[in-house]
């Protein structure tokens, strides 16, 4: 599968062949800057979002600022207002990222997603039997 890569390319494997272009199948964000997610615009996660793609934020790739408390709160809010958008945050470990299109497979043949697997929204509607 195929993802389009913003930021830096995650150090841990995340399953996708990353691209620059169209087409793809979802979209990971290996990295951001503090202003990146201060003021997050960037149009072609917002285009995927639109779309239902799937949006994975590899959260090793995030700022952090232990020094600065009002500035720490604006970057938790700002990473809670992509959650609500429906990003799904990662940090590559041992917990598996199951996609729509993996949850489809793993219901055809009766499985079930391993252990510490995040699901998607819509992977866990399929795997619930909303599909």
């Amino acid at each position: 599968m195929k993802a389009l890569l913003i930021g830096k390319e995650p150090a841990a494997a995340l399953g996708y062949e990353y691209v620059e272009d169209e087409p793809y199948d979802a979209v990971v964000i290996g990295s951001l800057t503090l202003g990146q997610l201060l003021a997050f615009r960037e149009e072609r996660v917002l285009a995927a979002l639109a779309q239902g793609r799937n949006v994975f934020l590899y959260t090793p790739g995030l700022p952090e600022t232990e020094k600065n408390r009002a500035l720490a709160a604006r970057l938790t809010a700002a990473q809670r207002e992509l959650k609500s958008l429906g990003v799904v945050f990662t940090d590559g470990g041992r917990r598996r990222l199951v996609t729509a299109e993996e949850a489809r497979e793993l219901r055809r043949k009766g499985r079930a997603p391993g252990p510490g697997a995040v699901l998607t929204p819509l992977a866990k509607e399929i795997l619930e039997g909303s599909d």
